[in-house]
Formats: structure tokens, C-alpha cells, sequence
């Protein structure tokens, strides 16, 4: 049986709620949908997507953290499928490898000494090319393209290489969400893959004979008692690829879908910019960029009175877990002053927590910052309603700016 697919689908009465749910619904708006399984049914089968969903905060970090009996790398898992073995689908000794030594180098300090001034000229640079329109579709002339820049300068690739970025991100974007394993999606997906592997392994020749201190370079020289192949270079950037763009698209344009819809939030801004970086954790919370962190059953095991089997597909709902009263209160209201801001799943949880989450700060740090200042009296073209969409990776699709040019 293809990957991604429950060995035997439930029965409908024993989960309905979960049989009632689809995928327009969570596409369109899934947080009622959430709301009804926390509250009946906190694990549940979904056979809209054929696996389950746990929902409650405390069974999702309970998921997240026990690596014994859910990992994230199988054959049934999209992660896998599009990129192969990484840092984010192994586990163990395997996963330390890849991961451990690049922490120290997207630790607070490192990402500011080395990125900021790539940040600024990038935020500016794009600005600079529509500041004096007094309108522009935000999302494809600034979010979409500041952070694949950013990834750019951060492994040391040429910027005029944007565009062909940006192709294979939207493929492999479509491919991770594809739970019901159309084939054209992945084909598509395993296409873009060859592409981007043959494009960096012509950078990589370069790189190991003109090292320029970037991440690229520094993966080559990664001090291991077993260095990294060219192979295992290229599928641990990949993922660095795709998350460095993902998350960091969506938070730009949640935080200003967010502060349209909570003006009081960005004139404090203004007047207080140390609450920014609260705003962007709030943010994380109620309005997840990613909704969801998805996990395999390997050992057969128990959850909220759930049996699992080996091969079973759990989904951690990173937006349910955000928005569960139990941790935090009146969730649906946007608060930057919650006291607990920091637990949030927004960067998911454990081991596999995102490892570019200060480089994705940052960068909204100074979009929105440098937006603010740079568009005097910005607000939303109401010709364009804003509408967010999306059941696994959440954002608004357009976003149209006025200001005074």
C-alpha cells in the first residue's frame, strides 16, 4: 500500500467528529474545527487525510518529545519522500551528526554578527523598488522574496539565483503538504529535487576550493569524526532551504495581517519597539505559519485512550496546541503581554525544533520594523480583502498595501 495511507480505516462512530471534518473547512478557517476535537475528541481519526490528529497541548508535547515510538523520517512520510534522509527524518546518533554541529552557528549572536547587515541591505534593497509606487502587492514583491534572499547570503549563493529558488520551494511546499499522495505533486516535487541537487553540487566544487567562511562552506569543513558526503550536504540544505523560506514568508504576513487586525498592537509598536519581538511570538501562537508537525508510529502505543499501531500517522496540530485554553487562556485573543508567550509550538518542539528560529526572528524583526518606518501611513487596499488560508502551511495569499508615496 502507497506511503502516508492507515493500514485500516477506522470506523466513522467511533471517531465522528473527526469523520465530519474536511479539508475546505480546515483550508478556510481550521481553529473551530480544532476547538470541537479538543473538546470531544482530542485524538482523532481524520479520513479526509487518513491519519490522526492529536490536538490538546499536553498530548502534543508529549508526542513531540517521545522519539521512541513516533519519528518523523518512514516511508510514509512526505518529508522523506521529497528530500531523503536529514537532520529533521533521522533520529539518534544519526540526527546528532547532521544537526548538533550547526547549532552553535543559528545561536542568537552568531545569526546577528553574521546575517543582520544581509537583512537590512535585503529589506531595503526590495523597499527601494516600490517605496515610491504608494501601493504593491506585499506578499510577491517582499515576502515572498526577502527570505530566500536571506538563504542565500546565509550559505554564500548567488542572489541572481532567486528566481530559480523560488520554483523549487513552491514545489516542494505542495509536495509536504500532499497527504493524499497525488502523483503529479510528487513527480513534480522529485524534479525540483534533481534540479536543486545539481545546482548546489556545482556550488559545493567551488566551495572546496574557495572557502568563504558562509554556511555552505562551513558545511564542507564540519569537524565530525565522520565527515559529510556531498550527498549528505545537499539533502541537510535542502531542508535548511525550505524552512528558512517557509516560516519566514508566513511571519512577515501573519504579523501584519495580525497588526491590521489589532491597530492598537502596531501604534505600541511605534511607540515601544521592544514589543515587537513579543508580537512576533504572538503571532507564532495565533496564527501558526505551519499548522501541523507530522509524526510515524513505530512501536504500538497508547495516547488519550487511542491505541497506535506501527505505521500509523499521527499529526501534531501545532495551531490546535496554540490555541488550547488549558495553557492558554481566552486563546482567540490577540495579547503580545501573555506571560507564557515562549511555550508556544509555533517552531515546533524537541530535537527536531526549528534550527533557523533566530535567523526567522530576525529577519521579521527588521521587515516589519523597516516596513513601519519606511511606508508612512501604510494600511490595506480595501479594492483586495485579505484572506488566509491554508491547513498546513497558514498565511494570507495576497496583500495589498497603500500609502502615502
Amino acid at each position: 500500500m502507497k506511503t502516508g495511507q492507515h493500514r485500516v480505516v477506522e470506523p466513522a462512530n467511533r471517531f465522528p467528529v473527526g469523520a465530519s471534518i474536511t479539508l475546505e473547512e480546515l483550508d478556510r478557517d481550521p481553529y473551530p474545527a480544532y476547538r470541537r476535537l479538543r473538546e470531544q475528541e482530542p485524538v482523532s481519526w481524520i479520513p479526509a487525510l487518513g491519519m490522526y490528529f492529536v490536538t490538546r497541548y499536553e498530548d502534543v508535547q508529549s508526542v513531540l518529545r517521545d522519539t521512541e515510538n513516533y519519528v518523523v523520517g518512514t516511508e510514509g512520510s512526505t518529508l522523506m519522500d521529497t528530500f531523503g534522509e536529514h537532520m529533521l527524518t533521522s533520529e539518534g546518533e544519526k540526527h546528532d551528526q547532521y544537526k548538533n554541529p550547526l547549532l552553535p552557528l543559528f545561536r542568537t549572536g552568531a545569526v546577528r554578527a553574521t546575517m543582520e547587515a544581509d537583512i537590512r541591505q535585503h529589506v531595503d534593497s526590495l523597499i527601494d523598488g516600490f517605496a515610491a509606487e504608494g501601493k504593491v502587492e506585499l506578499r510577491s514583491a517582499f515576502a515572498r522574496r526577502l527570505p530566500v534572499l536571506t538563504i542565500l547570503s546565509l550559505f554564500g549563493l548567488p542572489a541572481e539565483d532567486e528566481p530559480s529558488v523560488r520554483q523549487w520551494y513552491d514545489s516542494f511546499e505542495k509536495a509536504l503538504a500532499n497527504f493524499t499522495w497525488d502523483e503529479e505533486i510528487r513527480s513534480e516535487a522529485q524534479r525540483a529535487s534533481a534540479q536543486f541537487h545539481s545546482w548546489l553540487q556545482a556550488h559545493l566544487e567551488f566551495r572546496r576550493g574557495h572557502s568563504d567562511g558562509r554556511l555552505l562552506s562551513q558545511m564542507l569543513n564540519i569537524d565530525t569524526p565522520q565527515r559529510l558526503s556531498d550527498e549528505e550536504i545537499r539533502r541537510n540544505a535542502s531542508i535548511i532551504f525550505f524552512g528558512g523560506i517557509s516560516t519566514v514568508e508566513a511571519l512577515i504576513l501573519n504579523t501584519l495581517y495580525a497588526l491590521h487586525e489589532h491597530t492598537e498592537i502596531a501604534q505600541r509598536i511605534m511607540a515601544e519597539p521592544q514589543l515587537l519581538p513579543k508580537v512576533l511570538n504572538e503571532v507564532m501562537r495565533w496564527l501558526s505559519p505551519v499548522q501541523s508537525a507530522t509524526r510515524h508510529v513505530v512501536n504500538d502505543t497508547e495516547l488519550g485512550g487511542v491505541q497506535f499501531r506501527v505505521g500509523d500517522t499521527v499529526n501534531c496540530m501545532l495551531g490546535a496546541a496554540n490555541h488550547d485554553p488549558a495553557m492558554f487562556p481566552d486563546p482567540q485573543r490577540f495579547d503580545p503581554d501573555r506571560n507564557n508567550l515562549q511555550r508556544h509550538f509555533g517552531f515546533a518542539l524537541g530535537t527536531h525544533h526549528c534550527l533557523g528560529l533566530h535567523l526567522a526572528r530576525l529577519e521579521a524583526e527588521v521587515a516589519i520594523t523597516k516596513l513601519m518606518q519606511r511606508l508612512p501611513g501604510y494600511r490595506f487596499d480595501p479594492k483586495h480583502p485579505v484572506e488566509v488560508r491554508g491547513y498546513e502551511f497558514r498565511q494570507p495569499h495576497h496583500l495589498h498595501f497603500r500609502w502615502e508615496a
